[in-house]
């Protein structure tokens, strides 16, 4: 049976030809599944086949007499006391608390208002300009199901524009932005997490403790996030407990303000599940793994002794043989598959953090490195393919949020010193020249080619038009203020 297993992983771990095994189909397939695809292919196989079960790592592996394994608890134990299952008491029946964190609970759905209807229900009440108030309208409907803008105000006044045929002024973009952040509950309308922070600040009765957390999320975010607070000390010169102080109030904070009121948009409001984590430790290393439950899986001891009793009888086939014989394949297989399947995952989320180990560590967008499919099959060993299919789909929880995997792939470009940087970077400059830009004479994309080229970044005027859309920023002469 060794030597099938060995068979099975050369089998999973080749590249993928033009011919594939029926195993190697059922690998590929197993790949491209996200987390929650992935729990149900296992419940799914577990409930089908009675040679597979489900390891619980908190009972021991006590071998019985008779060599199997006993894993049986003391509630299964204390239950066999009982001739009849209907005399059995009800407290026998509850399922004790493990304190396992992995059990998905589901909520039951408010039936009050959804965040949109409540947002809108006190905008009416607010004596507002008809102009700002359709603006203000707008706003709500560019927010996500936890009360972010998808949309800068710029792209907004754009999308405006393309969807009304109506100009609206900056002025009148800020008049409603306001209303719309004066809003319940506090913090919706923010561009990022720590605008969000400052907006809940700013609700605040006055106090010392709120304003070192202000000056916290304004001057000194990176080190919040990496939760450095002698230096967020040393750079407000304040006192520790000051320090610990602000950062207590802050973590106090709702960082999705919007998840307070129920939501029955579904569409906006799905729930997204990463399938891989990256945790941050305080000496600067990075922690990868896998989302969800990651069971262990083995062969049910029935069907582990029965085919050890076949093998020691090879001329006497017992009843049934064929059938233990094909679900104790099917099973073997089964594992060897989930088993592979881990194991490539975490290759590839161990290859990105290597190569995107900045971004993971500071959130910034600008330190994230060029990395096509290319660079992570060359660390891990395997095909491009391989890569796109371990990744695409997928997201991963980050200190900054959780991220699609697409998220940390982009070409490159070559700078000055002949270093490469990403494209992420070149849309980080290109937002940063925009930001401070005279607003009244507003640079052409040809202008922003200029500028970047200056700054080291060859890039062609197409690129910038093609970045500046997806930054959400409009063209100059809708840039314009007077």
């Amino acid at each position: 049976m060794a030597s099938q297993g060995q068979h099975i992983e050369q089998h999973l771990g080749q590249h993928l030809q033009q011919r594939l095994t029926p195993l190697q189909v059922r690998f590929v397939r197993m790949l491209e599944m996200n987390r929650s695809e992935a729990d149900e292919a296992v419940e799914k196989e577990l409930a089908d086949n009675p040679a597979l079960e489900q390891i619980d790592d908190s009972l021991p592996e006590t071998p019985t007499e008779h060599g199997d394994r006993f894993r049986e608890s003391s509630e299964d134990l204390q239950r066999k006391d009982y001739a009849d299952p209907d005399e059995i008491p009800w407290y026998r029946l509850r399922t004790p608390d493990s304190g396992r964190t992995d059990i998905y609970i589901p909520v039951t759905p408010d039936d009050g208002d959804d965040l949109y209807s409540s947002l809108l229900t006190q905008l009416s009440e607010l004596h507002l300009s008809p102009e700002v108030r359709d603006t203000a309208e707008y706003i709500i409907d560019s927010l996500d199901a936890n009360g972010y803008l998808t949309r800068s105000p710029a792209g907004m006044l754009s999308d405006i524009i393309i969807a009304t045929g109506r100009e609206v002024s900056p002025q009148t973009m800020t008049q409603a932005l306001e209303a719309v952040r004066s809003l319940d509950p506090a913090g919706v309308g923010a561009l990022s997490l720590e605008q969000c922070m400052e907006l809940q600040l700013l609700r605040l009765p006055q106090s010392t403790a709120r304003e070192d957390a202000l000056e916290i999320v304004r001057r000194c975010w990176d080190s919040f996030l990496k939760r450095h607070s002698h230096k967020i000390t040393s750079r407000l010169r304040i006192s520790s407990e000051r320090t610990a102080a602000a950062v207590a109030l802050i973590a106090r904070l709702n960082p999705k303000p919007g998840g307070a009121v129920g939501n029955e948009r579904g569409s906006r409001a799905a729930a997204i599940v990463p399938d891989f984590i990256v945790d941050t430790d305080d000496d600067g290393s990075l922690t990868v793994s896998l989302g969800g439950r990651n069971p262990r899986l083995a062969i049910e001891a029935s069907f582990e002794s029965a085919m050890k009793l076949m093998q020691s009888r090879e001329n006497r086939k017992p009843k049934g043989a064929d059938y233990i014989t094909a679900r104790y394949n099917d099973a073997r297989d089964f594992i060897a598959l989930v088993r592979q399947r881990r194991e490539t995952l975490l290759a590839v989320i161990t290859a990105i953090a290597k190569i995107q180990k900045e971004y993971f560590l500071t959130g910034d967008e600008s330190t994230l490195r060029p990395m096509t499919l290319k660079d992570v099959a060359a660390i891990i060993g395997n095909d491009p393919s391989t890569v796109s299919r371990s990744t695409s789909g997928k997201y991963v929880q980050t200190r900054a949020g959780i991220k699609p995997m697409r998220f940390f792939f982009s070409e490159g470009y070559s700078v000055d010193d002949g270093a490469d940087v990403s494209a992420r970077q070149v849309q980080a400059a290109l937002k940063k020249i925009v930001e401070q830009e005279d607003s009244s004479h507003p640079l052409s994309d040809e202008a922003l080619c200029t500028r970047l080229s200056e700054q080291g970044f060859d890039v062609s005027r197409r690129t910038v038009a093609k970045y500046r859309d997806r930054l959400g920023i409009p063209v100059a002469r809708l840039r314009k203020t007077h």
